[in-house]
Parts: structure tokens; sequence; C-alpha cells
């Protein structure tokens, strides 16, 4: 058995008796400063352990071939019906998405982006036309030419008129204008319009009366309206509220088409009798401008996001396009929603500078450019993720896409349009929160105790030595 007194001789801290020892106020006063500065040092370093460090560094871009990129978009545009409003996605790699609707929402907008309806839906424009036998033959003219001064009467007299807005240089326009007449002459004589008085087709030329065409949204030809006596007021917004027609142009279904919009038409008071409705007809816009708004997810790689007019069976005129935008939102990856980088304050300084460039921007051609302006967006993104080691593991917390923006002007000689041309970069920022280890903080804190204690001692036994000293000398006694 070991004995007590060879297990005491190791004891680091030996006890001097209380008898021995000699209590001072300035010991007192020094001990009190010496725990309030192991409280303050305490909190000090507490405060440091629980902040979590960071450290940034460039790398390449680790995304993984394959992966996709999102954009989020909310783009304004005046001057661009929703009719033939187009969002197209093409890349480096050869894809070329046209038309997206899945992910695409549309609303008509007036010239000061407020909404005049509910989404504009796409269906009924896209499906194929049959535009019935190319033929040369000519046929007598059964439509009525209209003007701005005939217009407002034939409206008011007749319960529809259905109107064939067209360009006399449009292939389509050309294509329709024999089975137009030939329908026209069908109709004409089933419903003669001195006798029966409840339908007239119609004709108007926009390159002799484009006031006309502009009051009415017309913005590709052909397009064939329909008017109903008693809708025809002048609404909230100035214009008359009609029908667009988007079936096929054959005569036959056109002729089909005019039948079902007579039928529920008593023929001698012309009243309404039923509301039936006609397949592929919708209600045309009130007003000129789309709103465009909703997301596509690209590859990784350099391309374009382009929005523009676009139909498989409609003209254009090029120099009457005018692509004016405001862009509300555009973004790339995941959203960051503002209470995920509330919660996270600490990395403010890192996320969220630029990844909204061009929001609440406007980019308007007031025409001092000209006609055939295409405007364009050249974007250059750069990644940005924060990971976190805990646990000697790494997670990703965010990763966010931030962007440059540069804008320009071009002219074209083809349809005017929005390009956002991006590029991402080949690297990406790295942001790793380095936690310190609870060891760390328990050796500092060992450190502040014992350093302030034995410097509270040295002081403390310095300051009672010079007071011995002095009252030594005071009393005239030899050290």
């Amino acid at each position: 058995m070991v004995s007590s007194t060879k297990i005491k001789s190791v004891d680091f801290y030996r006890k001097i008796p209380r008898d021995l020892t000699e209590a001072s106020l300035s010991g007192a006063g020094l001990s009190i400063v010496a725990a309030l500065i192991m409280v303050f040092l305490f909190g000090m370093e507490l405060s440091s352990y629980l902040e979590v460090s960071t450290s940034t560094a460039v790398i390449v871009d680790k995304s993984a071939d394959g992966d996709f990129l999102r954009i989020d978009f909310n783009i304004s545009f005046p001057a661009l019906s929703c009719e033939f409003a187009s969002v197209d996605v093409s890349d480096v790699l050869g894809t070329n998405r046209l038309n997206i609707t899945k992910t695409v929402r549309k609303f008509p907008i007036d010239p000061h982006l407020m909404a005049t309806g509910t989404e504009f839906h796409s269906g009924l424009a896209l499906h194929h036309i049959n535009h019935g036998e190319e033929t040369k033959e000519e046929f007598p003219d059964g439509a009525i030419p209209l003007t701005s001064g005939s217009f407002e009467s034939y409206t008011h007299h007749f319960p529809i008129l259905v109107v064939n807005f067209y360009a006399p240089w449009c292939y389509w326009s050309n294509r329709l204008k024999p089975n137009w007449e030939k329908a026209a002459n069908i109709i004409k004589q089933r419903y003669d319009p001195e006798s029966d008085g409840r339908v007239l087709l119609g004709n108007v030329d926009c390159t002799e009366e484009p006031a006309l065409c502009r009051r009415n949204h017309i913005q590709g030809y052909p397009s064939i309206r329909i008017f109903r006596k008693g809708s025809d007021l002048r609404e909230d917004h100035g214009h008359h509220e009609h029908e667009s027609y988007y079936g096929d142009r054959d005569t036959d279904s056109i002729v089909k088409m005019v039948y079902g919009l007579v039928a529920p038409i008593h023929p001698e008071t012309h009243t309404v009798l039923s509301n039936d409705t006609v397949k592929h007809l919708k209600k045309a816009p009130v007003t000129g401008g789309c709103r465009v708004e909703g997301y596509v997810r690209v590859k990784k790689v350099p391309g374009n996001l382009v929005i523009s007019a676009h139909s498989g069976a409609h003209s254009f005129d090029s120099s009457q396009m005018n692509m004016s935008h405001v862009v509300s939102h555009l973004s790339f990856g995941r959203m960051i929603s503002p209470r995920l980088l509330t919660d996270m304050r600490r990395l403010l300084p890192y996320l969220g500078q630029s990844h909204d460039r061009l929001d609440e921007k406007a980019f308007i051609n007031q025409h001092e450019f000209g006609a055939n302006v295409t405007i364009e967006h050249y974007l250059q993104i750069v990644k940005t993720e924060v990971i976190s080691r805990r646990s000697g593991q790494e997670h990703s917390l965010i990763e966010e896409y931030e962007y440059t923006a540069h804008s320009s002007v071009a002219h074209t000689y083809y349809l005017p349009v929005a390009k956002f041309h991006f590029e991402l970069s080949p690297m990406q920022i790295l942001i790793t929160e380095n936690p310190k280890s609870f060891s760390h903080f328990i050796t500092n804190l060992c450190a502040i105790i014992g350093g302030v204690f034995t410097v509270a001692g040295i002081l403390d036994s310095i300051f009672h030595n010079t007071v011995r000293l002095i009252k030594k000398v005071e009393l005239g006694k030899n050290i």
C-alpha cells in the first residue's frame, strides 16, 4: 500500500495555514479589479467562440455536367401583344426551345403597365392552322372594304361584323384572300346584308388604315376579329371589346364559324336567343401590351433568353414593332428569401448585392433609335456558394448567382427582339464558415483566468513590497 504521505508529496498546490496569511486593503481592491477583468475577457472570448469566422476563395466551378440553371423573370412590354409574345431559349450546344408556355404566364397590360385582364392562354393560337389549297384563282370581292370613317357605322348596324385586318405585302394575308372572298360571297348569298342584316364580312387594309389597326391592337397579319353589336362599348380602356378567331382559314371553316355566330340571332328582331359559344374564338386583347413572367431552366453554358413576336401563321411589320420593356425582376438560380437572409445576417456582406441588377429598370425606345431596333442585355454570371464545416463535415448553406449587366440597342434587318445573353463564369466564389472548436475555447478560457490571476499576484506583490520598503525607510531602519 502506498502511504498517504507519499501521495501528498506530489501535491502541486501546497496550502499555507490561514494564520500565516495576511489580508490587505490593496490586495482586496486588486482582487476585485482582477475579477472584473476576468469576467470581461470571458465575455469577449465567449462572443468570439459563438461567432463563426468565414474565409473566401475563388475556385473552379464545381457544377456537374448536366446541371441546369433556373432563370426567373417578370418583364413588361407596353407594345407587344400577348397574342404573339413568345419566350425562346437557345445555347451554344445547339439547344433551341421556341415559344415556351409550360412555365410562362402572360397577362395583358395597358401603357401604364397595369393588368387589364386575366391570364392569356396561348392554346388556341398555337394549333396547326389549315389554310386550304393554295390557288391563284380570283374570286369577286364579297367582303366590304372598311375605313376609319365607315367602321363605326357598320359595327353599330350589324349584330355580327367579321373583319379581316390584312396587309397586301403579307404572304399569309394573300394566302387567306381567296378563301376569305369566297366565304364572304357564300355568306352574302345566305344572309343578304339588305334583307337579313345579321352579319357582314369586311376587310381593313392596315397599310391604308394604320390608325384603325392600331386602335384595335393589330400586330400580326392577317387578324380576324369579330365585333358584336351591343358589346362594342368603349370601356375603361377606350377600345372596342371584341373577339379573335384562331381557327382554320379554309373557306369551309370560315363559313362554319360565321354560321355558328349567326345561329343564335333572331332573323327579324336581331335579338340574341342563346349564348352558344363558337370554337376557336377568344376575347381579343383590349390593349397592346403584355407582362411575361415565369421561369425557364437552361444548361450552364452561354446562351440566350429571347422574347419576341412569334407566329407560324402571321406576318409582322418589323418597322412597327417596338420591343421596349420594363424589367420588374430577373434573377438566376434559386431565389433567396428575405427571411433566410435575415436569419443569416452574418452573410449579408457576401450575398444579395448583385443578384437582381436589372430589377425595376426600364428600356424604352421612343423611336429616337429609329425602326427595327433590338434591345440586348449582356449578363455575366458568377456563382457564390456558402458552405459550413460542422462535425467534421461540409454542407452547403446557400447557393446564389450574381451578375453584371450591360445593355445596348442594335438595328436589325430581321424582327426586333428583346435579347438577354447570359454567360456563366468558369470560376465561383466559395465562402466557408469555420466554427471554433470547444477545446480551443476552454484553452483560451484557462489562459485568461490563469494569466489575470498571475499578473494580479505579481502586481500585488510588487505593491506590497514597495509599501513595506517605504515604511522601513521612514522608520530609519536598515535593510
